[in-house]
């Protein structure tokens, strides 16, 4: 830190808050620690009766936070993000588009761990709006030592910690499965549900077959799907444990890979997920029916992204997989689903 006049200042660091009095009119930061001070500045600061000010003296291998925090920022980030102006050694990680949060939560917990230096973001697999702010990062000295952001790069040398994966629309088809839906003894309700959840994210259905419960039925109705375009075919109905609950079965007999059947979600723990190539194939629990929030809003976003979901994917969810089922429901803005 030194001294020096105010009109020598342009270009320089302010070391410390100036304040602005005016009596009965303002009391109030006129300047912050760490603003660099631009000529049209002087006039103000000699106003408020500083003629010298004390600035930071930059020295070898030492750095002004906002240095630090867009270095930060171009080490964390990865794709899919804007950011806002650097400003006190912070930087805001602002969504690019619409679509799934991804946090390196490992190498976020590292980076932490480092000290001076924070990464905030929000949950990772968090289904994200074009222009939400997901992430901050902020250098907490007005000078660090540079080989503390040395490190920090180094740690994140092959991999991003902050990513947004974009979403993709993909053709649906929908199979029923029930006598009681069948013959025509109740209505749907599954299909209005499924199609408008996947409609948010601007996919096409191409349409749903009703059947009733005959595996063999079942079977060659996913596979007529996936011949018509279909990257995606999600199953309803005949998907507990009864004797006369075949869809689970049926599924697999189309010589899809079974990643899981049944997690630890509520409501939604009769799930199932099998990939028949890259198609993904979803048996969902009736409580999609009815429940606002379910297994099925935590994983479809994922698929959206492309992510290839494995058992360990499902078997994380039962930190954070209880749902508060809320008279009004806030989700994504809750905790539900956000153990992993």
């Amino acid at each position: 830190m030194k001294k020096i006049p105010v009109k020598d200042a342009v270009g320089s660091v302010l070391c410390h808050d100036i304040t602005q009095i005016i009596p009965g009119v303002v009391k109030d930061i006129a300047f912050k620690k760490g603003h660099i001070i631009k000529e049209e500045d002087i006039p103000l600061l000699l106003s408020i009766g500083k003629e010298n000010l004390f600035v930071w003296e930059k020295k070898e291998g030492y750095l002004h936070e906002n240095d630090a925090a867009e270095r930060l920022r171009a080490c964390a980030a990865g794709q899919g993000l804007t950011f806002s102006e650097v400003k006190e050694g912070k930087i805001n990680f602002i969504a690019e588009y619409d679509g799934l949060l991804v946090i390196n939560t490992k190498l976020l917990y590292e980076l932490n761990s480092l000290g001076e230096i924070i990464l905030v973001t929000l949950h990772n697999n968090y289904p994200v709006k074009k222009g939400q702010k997901v992430a901050g990062t902020r250098v907490i000295p007005l000078v660090i030592d540079e080989d503390k952001i040395k490190k920090a790069e180094a740690l994140m040398e092959q991999q991003k910690i902050v990513s947004i994966l974009p979403y993709v629309a993909m053709k649906v088809g929908i199979v029923t499965t029930g006598s009681e839906v069948y013959h025509g003894r109740i209505k749907d309700a599954f299909g209005p549900v499924i199609r408008r959840k996947v409609e948010e994210y601007g996919c096409e259905v191409l349409g749903q077959s009703i059947l009733s419960d005959d595996e063999n039925k079942i079977t060659q109705a996913v596979q007529e799907w996936i011949d018509k375009g279909a990257e995606m075919v999600i199953c309803t109905g005949g998907m507990s444990v009864d004797p006369d609950d075949v869809t689970p079965s049926a599924i697999i007999k189309t010589g899809a890979e079974l990643i899981t059947y049944g997690a630890p979600v509520l409501p939604g723990a009769m799930f199932l997920l099998a990939y028949k190539g890259d198609i993904p194939i979803l048996g969902l629990p009736g409580c999609v029916m009815y429940s606002r929030t379910t297994i099925f809003d935590l994983v479809l976003p994922r698929i959206l992204a492309k992510e290839r979901l494995c058992f360990a994917d499902f078997a994380a969810y039962g930190h954070g997989g209880l749902c508060n089922e809320c008279e009004e429901c806030k989700y994504p803005d809750c905790a539900f689903g956000k153990g992993v």
